[in-house]
């Protein structure tokens, strides 16, 4: 059987236009304990405000939740439910990027199908996890898309790529031996090059300080256009993040493209990411950054979490996208999860709604 990448498939980039957004709505109380799930919830619906204005949301909704509580949410913030397309399917979690199906788009046909890797929440740390794991099947079965099993472990949040064959990712993840401990670096490779089309692939280091997933890329840097990277650092040389991060930029400048030519990098301060108390799981950080954006059709979402620099971030990201509108939401509530807009989010395409 013919693998993707010879059947001439890739991976678009997020920029490329989408058919709707993955969206899972929050109800895991060991997630967001006591008050944390109201608190959450608001900045949900802030986030599906701002992007049901730009594409359809496909929104899944575990059984056990009301969901004429959520529509009456929604009307009271005048979200036009017609954009909003509900799904009553069992889910563990709310974190789509990581479990949702990983989209690859053949060119000459115009045609998509999905990559349905394993999930096992970040290394089997939070059980259970078989009904997100489920969901890219879901989505080939619901809207009669084509899949691929690669059979290996990987999270949507791990890599980002700028549709032409360059993928960023970490060493604390993809090369985790919570993960595929089976697997050498250059086996990794080879299937992120026969499913997603990969030709070049830029390996960072380590994560963000209270990054329950072992370091995800979109916490870290990630692609702004095909030749430009946007990586997270910090100029203060006591803070817990600042050598990581230090060690990434370094890597970034000296990158090379698949016809080995250099990327413009840009920079971001990093937010402040201690926290007064600790998480869930005794974390006293958080992995706030300006790198978890998601690119809609007509709009960024940007989380804002610290005065300092969102000014800064939001004149940036108005800058590299010009055609879009940058949303900036406040989303301090939403990271005490261990998680942002673009952990949250997962894109969708060659769907019929």
């Amino acid at each position: 059987m013919k693998t993707p990448k010879e059947l001439g498939y890739r991976m678009p980039a997020e920029w490329e236009t989408h058919a709707a957004t993955q969206l899972h709505w929050p109800a895991n109380r060991e997630t967001w304990p006591g008050e944390r799930l109201e608190r959450v919830e608001k900045v949900y619906v802030e986030i599906i405000k701002a992007l049901h204005l730009y594409e359809p949301i496909v929104l899944l909704v575990e059984p056990k939740v009301d969901t004429d509580e959520i529509v009456k949410k929604f009307i009271e913030q005048e979200i036009d439910l017609s954009a909003v397309h509900i799904f009553s399917t069992p889910v563990n979690d709310f974190w789509a990027r990581d479990c949702g199906p990983i989209f690859i788009k053949q060119n000459k046909k115009q045609k998509f199908a999905i990559t349905d890797w394993e999930y096992n929440a970040w290394g089997g740390k939070y059980p259970p996890y078989d009904a997100d794991n489920a969901l890219p099947g879901w989505f080939s079965e619901a809207f009669g898309i084509e899949k691929f099993t690669p059979g290996i472990v990987l999270e949507g949040g791990s890599i980002d790529t700028n549709g032409k064959g360059t993928f960023l990712t970490t060493e604390s993840v993809l090369l985790n031996k919570n993960r595929n401990p089976h697997l050498s670096k250059e086996q990794i490779e080879g299937y992120l090059a026969d499913y997603l089309g990969a030709e070049k692939i830029i390996w960072l280091k380590d994560g963000l300080a209270g990054d329950d997933t072992d370091g995800h890329i979109d916490d870290l840097s990630r692609f702004l256009n095909e030749n430009t990277i946007l990586t997270m650092i910090s100029d203060n040389p006591d803070d817990v993040n600042y050598k990581s991060l230090q060690e990434n930029y370094e890597i970034l400048k000296s990158a090379k493209n698949s016809a080995g030519e250099p990327f413009e990098i840009v920079t971001l301060p990093l937010p402040k990411t201690k926290i007064e108390g600790t998480t869930v799981d005794g974390s006293e950080y958080v992995p706030a950054s300006y790198a978890n954006f998601y690119i809609a059709n007509g709009v960024v979402l940007l989380p804002l979490y610290d005065e300092r620099y969102d000014e800064q971030a939001v004149s940036l990201f108005k800058k590299y996208f010009p055609g879009r509108v940058v949303a900036g939401i406040p989303c301090a509530d939403l990271v005490w999860g261990q998680g942002s807009i673009h952990c949250i989010t997962q894109q969708l395409y060659g769907i019929d709604l």
